[in-house]
């Protein structure tokens, strides 16, 4: 996997435009690549307008794909398929508990995000893949098959249900939930991969809406303490690996600037630093 370091300079303006050209295909460039930025702890809103930035960008071609990877404070979101019935807290209770609470337009029911738990938002343009959705889907719960198979964790897809199970003595319960948009072919959303989580807070929801099923963790899985960090790799890696990109990694705060140099998006960009 490739691993750069964009300076903060005029030169990022360069990079953005050479990576963007490279995404085209290995007709004009063989090389293929997708961006790779960890935002650490950020607010689910702040997030989700990053990603409404990037999803202009790249249906600009102004950048290429990017992988965007993150944690949350404490959040519970309401997809396009869900029902507020799933939410057992009132706001009394979720105020109490620090949580907040966003409608999504992403696809899925009402799912939780929180510390010790890896977001990924892919920004993909799958004309450059696969203009199926279903396929993106199974790739998505792919990359978190194998990285749990890298943890000796037996993952697996369910039958009628997204994201990845596993088999415990409790019957199956999730790992990794999901939930995608689509804009032109342009994604946006993505997966949740629970790490140590601190599952007690999807007793606030009925998950995904799946009644009767629980929810579990990396931790929780193995008994024994999980680096972030490593986790966060492996999944780089099978992404890399299922959608046939090489990773390269960029600062937040390079990000931001290339978005401020985007024609698409530079009037309407803020600040992600």
């Amino acid at each position: 996997m490739r691993s750069i370091r964009c300076a903060a300079s005029p030169s990022i303006t360069n990079l953005a435009a050479r990576d963007a050209g490279n995404s085209r295909g290995a007709l004009q460039q063989p090389e293929r690549i997708f961006w790779v930025v960890d935002l650490g702890l950020i607010a689910y809103g702040l997030a989700c307008e990053l990603q409404r930035e990037l999803v202009q960008a790249r249906k600009a071609r102004a950048i290429p794909d990017v992988l965007l990877l993150c944690e949350h404070p404490h959040v519970i979101t309401l997809g396009r398929n869900g029902t507020r019935d799933h939410l057992h807290a009132g706001d009394a209770l979720l105020n109490e508990m620090n949580v907040e609470f966003h409608t999504s337009d992403r696809g899925g029911d009402i799912t939780y995000h929180g510390p010790g738990q890896i977001v990924g938002y892919p920004i993909l343009d799958l004309a450059e893949h696969r203009r199926d959705i279903g396929w993106y889907v199974n790739q998505l719960e792919e990359v978190m098959v194998r990285a749990s198979a890298d943890f000796d964790i037996a993952a697996r897809r369910m039958a009628g249900q997204h994201g990845v199970w596993i088999e415990t003595k409790d019957g199956e319960e999730k790992l990794g939930a999901l939930g995608v948009h689509l804009s032109r072919w342009v994604t946006s959303h993505g997966f949740a991969y629970n790490v140590s989580t601190d599952l007690r807070y999807f007793d606030l929801i009925v998950p995904c809406g799946i009644a009767g099923k629980g929810v579990t963790s990396v931790e929780r899985a193995l008994g024994r303490a999980v680096s972030m960090n490593d986790a966060r790799e492996r999944l780089i890696a099978h992404f890399a690996s299922v959608f046939a990109r090489d990773a390269r990694k960029i600062e937040r705060e390079d990000l931001s600037e290339i978005l401020r140099s985007a024609p698409a998006v530079a009037e309407h960009a803020g600040s992600i630093a």
